[in-house]
């Protein structure tokens, strides 16, 4: 469904922010990228979905293919007609329309008119808070309920591979179970390919298949869910576990260590 093989990615000609950075993602399956700030998440994302020119940004080495199809440094609306769409973070709604009218800005591509109604209220059923809210004006919505309007409206332009920047970002643990819970139903019942960047390495270990590791630009541990959660590395800085009564702060390792053992 995706791969990337090693791709670099430049800002302004001299920032380089990838460094040979190779993943995939296979048809129906929920792939975690996971990693500290800064470590490039968010560019690998827009890497996908052709939206580093808007940040002076491209991809100067490596290749992008999504559907048997190369898509570096595409355009950006070909991309999602193509049916990789990414829900951006920081809660990018649309302030001044309500909650349908966001939804059906979802769907400006698409030219099957008829289908829009059903798809919208399956929206409404994945999420059905949205359908009380349906007349709200966005910009008065909760955190959770802007997040949940935003897969809401990537959905109804029918992707095949769902982009999610950070859904669970500054929301309370209930709501980020429930968010997690609807994009694993979502996925199930549409087949539907999913690139998930995540700080919250527990929720998003809990509905991924496989993840990847993020550092610097580079993947430096990458594996099945079940490796991953294994993995010494992921349960020290991660999940919090690990050390001789079974927690241990991430400050207490050095950096140089954690890097010595994923990349040795």
């Amino acid at each position: 469904m995706l791969a990337l093989r090693n791709v670099d990615v430049v800002f302004d000609g001299v920032i380089q922010v990838l460094r040979s950075l190779s993943l995939e993602v296979m048809p129906g399956q929920v792939v975690a990228l996971m990693g500290g700030n800064g470590a490039g998440k968010t560019t690998t994302l827009k890497a996908v979905s052709s939206l580093l020119a808007a940040e002076r940004g491209a991809v100067t080495g490596g290749h992008v293919w999504f559907a048997g199809q190369e898509i570096t440094n595409g355009d950006p609306g070909a991309v999602v007609r193509a049916g990789a769409v990414q829900v951006m973070e920081g809660r990018r709604v649309l302030h001044h329309l309500t909650v349908e009218q966001n939804l059906r800005v979802g769907a400006h591509f698409r030219t099957d008119r008829a289908e829009v109604a059903a798809d919208l209220e399956a929206v409404y059923r994945y999420f059905p808070r949205l359908k009380d809210l349906r007349e709200r004006t966005a910009g008065f919505l909760s955190g959770g309920e802007m997040q949940m309007l935003l897969v809401g409206r990537a959905l109804m332009a029918r992707p095949v591979l769902l982009l999610l920047d950070e859904p669970s970002m500054g929301l309370a643990p209930r709501i980020v179970h429930e968010l997690f819970e609807r994009i694993a139903e979502i996925r199930h019942e549409r087949r539907m390919s999913v690139l998930l960047v995540e700080q919250n390495a527990r929720a998003a270990l809990r509905i991924s298949d496989y993840g990847y590791v993020m550092e610097n630009g580079r993947i430096v541990l990458h594996g099945t869910r079940e490796d991953l959660e294994r993995n010494e590395d992921i349960r020290e800085f991660y999940l919090g576990l690990g050390g001789a009564d079974g927690r241990r702060s991430y400050r207490e390792v050095k950096h140089y260590k954690r890097r010595k053992r994923w990349l040795g």
